[in-house]
């Protein structure tokens, strides 16, 4: 029994996910989580901020090892994001996005993002760049990490995105955009660089 307290909350799912086989092809990379059923044990008290800082119970998590072990097992189900191990799911709050894009590279044709957990990402097809204006009418750009989980893209990170923004002809006008991996993606509404 009190090995099985002692095998709940950050320390049990720490524990789960280093014992759990780290892809599919049995090599590094990340768990499958998307293959992983397991029961639904309620929340845990685990706040990933606006600005990319993870709290557990009020306080910062500041092991970022820790951190970044966690990040490889989130996932986005209809009714939230997860922490996923093989033999638990405990639902997390975001008040965002759960990952911050803190930089970007023009790599070839392509643009890469890297994240404060350590992902990298070519955006593209599969990676979509989108933005959102905000209520306060800044925009709120996101590109997409993996499995419907996204990085909200800095501050900085954007105003680079905008100086290697192009403008194209849309339907809705003329809109500034950035092009990776074969794909296009509109940096803001269409004109808005003409005001």
């Amino acid at each position: 029994m009190a090995d099985e307290a002692a095998k709940t909350g950050l320390d049990g799912v720490a524990a789960a996910v280093k014992q759990a086989p780290l892809s599919e092809k049995g090599g590094r990379g990340l768990p499958p989580v998307h293959l992983w059923n397991p029961a639904h044990c309620g929340e845990i008290d685990i706040v990933i901020r606006k600005d990319g800082v993870w709290f557990h119970e009020g306080t910062p998590i500041g092991r970022e090892a820790l951190v970044r072990l966690f990040s490889t097992v989130l996932r986005k189900d209809p009714d939230g994001i997860h922490l996923v191990t093989p033999v638990e799911k405990m639902k997390i709050t975001v008040e965002d996005a759960p990952f911050i894009a803190t930089r970007v590279d023009r790599v070839g044709g392509a643009l890469k993002f890297l994240t404060n957990v350590g992902d990298e990402v070519e955006a593209g097809p599969e990676n979509y760049i989108r933005v959102e204006m905000g209520k306060d009418g800044e925009p709120r750009p996101y590109v997409h990490v993996r499995r419907g989980l996204e990085a909200l893209i800095a501050r900085p990170v954007f105003y680079e995105l905008v100086e290697l923004a192009e403008e194209r002809e849309t339907p809705d006008g003329p809109t500034l955009g950035v092009a990776s991996n074969g794909a296009w993606y509109p940096v803001g509404p269409a004109n808005a660089h003409h005001v």
